[in-house]
């Protein structure tokens, strides 16, 4: 199969790696300006494994592809499908955003019926252009059913290389399923510009990460998610304490966080269902006035 990357950053570079590692086809969709800097190949330092595996690069969608992986942030999914035109040949899209709202975007943009939702949760960055660094020990992809005749092939070389992968029937469950535990994480070390294990052994930011989580779990389940809350507070416990969110180290390095991808959807759905979300609206002002600073 032939993959394209929209986004060859931390978690696009895992996915083109691993699939080309496996023998599949894989091209990184490059900004024109970063296509010089670009080595046609990636290499993954991986808790899995460490190798180098040759990928193609270009400017835009130029030839068929069986797959999409829309890998960009939030902040640039607007600019990036601008390489990527609307008669683009393209069986399947795979966006792995954070949040919620680029599904609409992306349908609206590239066909109803060949977006398939889909999430990641890893610690993945790009230490530079084709160098990848995968950190966390897991890697977990879920998307939704609907595209499991597409993505199966795909999906069995990712748990060959030590992914856990699941097919999730209800969409709305399977992106708020991985919202409801982003957020606070992210909303919370972002706030205290901190790693999760130093959140964690503050009462007070403890307390509002908790809080967070169960005012986003309300909203999800409002909105038609299946969520047992316990699950993601059960799980925030298991984090390795050393880690730090994306938005923390976007917030740190001056690029713009997704910060509403990320907390909007709680926000706007607790303003929509009629729901408290005190902690998560104090969350994000402490962040708005860490960004306001010089």
């Amino acid at each position: 199969m032939h993959h394209g990357i929209l986004g060859a950053g931390g978690v696009g570079g895992l996915i083109g790696a691993v699939l080309a590692k496996a023998g599949e086809e894989v091209t990184l969709i490059l900004r024109p300006q970063a296509l010089a800097q670009h080595p046609k190949g990636l290499a993954l330092d991986s808790t899995f494994g460490k190798f180098a595996a040759p990928v193609s690069l270009a400017a835009r969608v130029d030839r068929p592809l069986d797959i999409l992986w829309v890998t960009v942030k939030a902040t640039q999914l607007e600019s990036a499908l601008d390489s990527v035109p609307a008669d683009a040949q393209i069986r399947a899209v795979v966006p792995l955003l954070n949040g919620i709202d680029h599904i609409q975007l992306l349908r609206r943009r590239l066909g109803e019926d060949r977006v398939i939702p889909a999430t990641i949760a890893v610690e993945s960055e790009r230490a530079a252009p084709g160098v990848i660094v995968h950190r966390s020990p897991w890697v977990r992809l879920n998307a939704a059913s609907s595209g499991k005749h597409l993505l199966e092939n795909s999906f069995e070389h990712f748990q060959h290389f030590g992914f856990d992968c699941n097919f999730i029937d209800n969409e709305t469950t399977l992106l708020w399923s991985k919202l409801v535990f982003l957020a606070p994480i992210a909303l919370s070390t972002t706030a205290a510009a901190a790693p999760i294990g130093d959140v964690m052994k503050d009462p007070a930011r403890k307390a509002r990460l908790e809080n967070c989580l169960r005012e986003a779990c309300a909203v999800a389940m409002a909105s038609g998610a299946v969520i047992d809350v316990n699950v993601p507070l059960g799980n925030v416990g298991k984090l390795p304490p050393q880690m730090r969110s994306s938005m923390q180290k976007d917030v740190e390095a001056g690029r713009a966080p997704e910060l509403d991808a990320i907390a909007g959807p709680i926000l706007r759905g607790a303003e929509q269902h009629g729901l408290p979300a005190p902690a998560t609206r104090a969350l994000v002002e402490e962040i708005q006035t860490r960004l306001a600073k010089p």
